[in-house]
């Protein structure tokens, strides 16, 4: 299949563009940035520059975007231009080449304020039916993005899914406080528990989406490692998180002992990819009992393609991968 990936030289983009030409597709990675996985130099702006490369695609992986990390150092305006006028010129020029297949790569930034419960209530139970309430610029921008992906469904025919994926980077955390009160391995292997999936799993729905957008018209996916957790927990989460991780994996806490490690006190909330699994039919491979057995046996906690791609840092120009 002639694909476009956006954001080439991105963690995704990477991910995707090693994956598709191993499974013998034919890729086409654009970005801002030259690099191995990049076809093309240039933006998602300018129009002229996707008609060229649209031209002969039957897909396009939309993974471009500037990142929560990026309010720091860009302007509102410039995330309107990069994650929605940039979607809506790719959607458009793809609609207009006959693109047979879109997907779009979101966030569970998304969700934004509903992903923090008051004091005392349960975790926060994560579906694609709960609500976005975006937090800043960059859940809004990506909001009215996936808005675009249903209208150009809707409107125009373009087969479009949405994957909202949690957290795949292995830069460390940008909120300071995490950052600075656990090991950076410890917060990662921590939050496979609800809030983050291994970079092999996220290409590998991608890939999923791909073969069955033209089927299912317009969907949103969240893309999380499996959770352990059931709802009846989200109380005892919130209260007392090592417990409950205790009780699921009796032992967890020798492994993180011997290296220094701790569980968070409280979870707030837990990702659920269970409509992921059974629409895209998606088996993600990396959770938190599989990090725990990596851990014990002294090997690294993520796939082989997470370590081949391996930290990028974030893009300080104007317009994003």
């Amino acid at each position: 299949m002639n694909v476009l990936v956006t954001g080439s030289a991105g963690h995704l983009g990477e991910g995707l563009m090693r994956t598709l030409r191993g499974a013998g597709h034919r890729p086409l990675g654009i970005d801002l940035l030259a690099s191995p996985f990049t076809d093309a130099v240039g933006s998602i702006l300018d129009r002229d520059f996707l008609r060229r490369h649209l031209a002969g695609m039957e897909a396009v992986l939309h993974a471009a975007t500037l990142h929560k990390p990026h309010v720091r150092t860009h302007t509102r305006r410039q995330f309107v231009d990069t994650n929605v006028v940039g979607t809506l010129n790719l959607l458009e020029e793809a609609a207009a080449a006959g693109v047979g297949r879109f997907v779009f790569t979101s966030t569970t930034s998304t969700f934004g304020r509903a992903l923090s419960p008051p004091a005392g209530a349960p975790a926060a139970w994560l579906t694609e039916v709960v609500p976005p309430v975006p937090r800043n610029i960059y859940g809004v921008t990506k909001c009215a993005a996936e808005d675009l992906c249903e209208l150009h469904a809707r409107d125009l025919g373009l087969p479009c899914l949405v994957l909202r994926t949690s957290r795949f980077f292995p830069e460390e955390d940008d909120v300071a406080e995490m950052s600075s009160a656990y090991a950076d391995g410890n917060l990662k292997a921590n939050e496979f528990l609800h809030r983050r999936v291994d970079l092999e799993d996220a290409v590998a729905a991608h890939l999923l989406a791909l073969e069955r957008a033209p089927a299912l018209g317009f969907r949103k996916y969240i893309i999380s490692a499996t959770t352990p957790f059931t709802r009846d927990e989200l109380g005892d989460l919130r209260a007392d998180a090592p417990r409950v991780v205790e009780r699921r994996f009796p032992g967890y806490a020798e492994v993180y002992r011997a290296r220094g490690w701790r569980m968070f006190p409280a979870i707030e909330r837990v990702y659920v990819n269970a409509r992921a699994r059974e629409e895209l039919g998606w088996r993600p491979r990396w959770d938190f009992a599989r990090v725990l057995e990596r851990l014990a046996a002294g090997a690294e906690p993520q796939s082989e393609l997470a370590r081949a791609v391996g930290a990028k840092g974030y893009h300080r120009a104007a317009a994003g991968r």
